[in-house]
């Protein structure tokens, strides 16, 4: 599946906030109430940053079960270029790399085009401390850029609205084929001024899951998206 086939704006549902006794269900559940064929899932090694999730067999299993959806994949792991062949023959239909990552940081671009070898999109991703500016050499070799507006690692932390002028930065720059996303702390209060800052793609985790009543939650959510 193509990214181009993602209506804008998309909410993204993170897996990593679903339960994992049942997480066909649980994201089944959330993609019946966005009403868009894409997930967000989170791959962390305790290298890169510090919690470990899960790998590739978690969402090979998925894949047959959801057919039709986009496997966006972010990589927060040291080498993503040695990983990338297991998570794209696993169903990745994105596959998103840290531009902190020991094995890319040299050469960014050589990263981008190796990942893309293996049939997915590619994305690039950086850490709140990092300038925005260290992603700019391999820009064109992209198909995304993720704004953490959290530090990666771990699910429910507080918005940092000020990487929202990393989005305002990297905007004009972005070809019209090339997806702005956010992730970290999107809920009700931030959805909105992500999106007025310029951002397409919401990563959605507790603010979904963990919502006492996921179907209005989600309605107020793309009732904010679409109010410009």
């Amino acid at each position: 599946m193509d990214h181009s086939q993602i209506a804008n704006p998309a909410i993204l549902p993170s897996i990593l906030s679903a339960d994992f006794s049942r997480l066909l269900e649980d994201t089944a559940d959330a993609l019946r109430l966005t009403r868009q064929k894409i997930i967000h899932i989170d791959v962390m090694d305790g290298h890169l940053v510090p919690n470990i999730s899960f790998g590739a067999p978690v969402y090979k299993w998925l894949r047959p079960k959801l057919k039709g959806v986009f496997f966006d994949v972010h990589l927060m792991i040291d080498e993503p270029v040695r990983y990338a062949g297991d998570f794209a023959n696993a169903g990745a239909d994105n596959i998103t790399f840290h531009i902190e990552a020991p094995e890319v940081r040299d050469d960014p671009v050589r990263a981008a085009k190796a990942i893309r070898k293996h049939g997915t999109t590619v994305g690039v991703t950086l850490k709140p401390g990092t300038p925005i500016e260290s992603i700019y050499p391999v820009l064109r070799h992209v198909d995304l850029v993720l704004i953490m507006s959290v530090e990666p690692g771990f699910g429910g932390q507080k918005f940092m609205p000020e990487m929202l002028e990393k989005v305002r930065k990297i905007k004009p720059k972005l070809k019209a084929h090339q997806r702005l996303e956010i992730d970290g702390g999107i809920n009700l209060d931030t959805i909105a001024e992500a999106r007025a800052a310029g951002v397409e793609w919401f990563v959605v985790g507790s603010a979904l899951f963990d919502a006492t009543d996921r179907a209005a939650t989600v309605r107020s959510m793309k009732a904010k998206l679409n109010h410009r």
